[in-house]
């Protein structure tokens, strides 16, 4: 009983930090559009960078979670592992493309 806990703990804060990462930029258009104050572009030029950083620590704390359910005999927590790599690396993967696209508009910003 005690063999699942700590194979399941680390894989579900990276399930937490994965979906985090994968709301980061959503959230940011959210706000966006309800409060008059806060810009779109000024609201992704901070959710973007977070939703790169949450996304790799949900991908670090999953490494930890893999290692500790490949070396349980019963293979606690397992499906969870799985589940948290692929919202882990979703969120990397939302967050890269918005890097990009800041980085155009900042080049195509500053050539005009």
């Amino acid at each position: 009983m005690s063999g699942s806990k700590p194979a399941g703990r680390p894989a579900s804060f990276a399930l937490l930090f994965g979906l985090l990462a994968l709301l980061a930029i959503p959230a940011a258009v959210a706000v966006a559009e309800y409060r008059p104050d806060v810009e779109i572009l000024d609201a992704l030029i901070v959710a973007v960078p977070a939703a790169f950083v949450l996304g790799l620590i949900a991908v670090a704390l999953l490494r930890g979670g893999r290692y500790r359910v490949e070396r349980s005999v019963r293979r606690a927590g397992d499906s969870l592992a799985r589940t948290a790599r692929v919202v882990a690396w979703s969120g990397v993967y939302v967050a890269v493309p918005g890097g990009l696209a800041l980085a155009f508009y900042g080049v195509l910003r500053a050539s005009s």
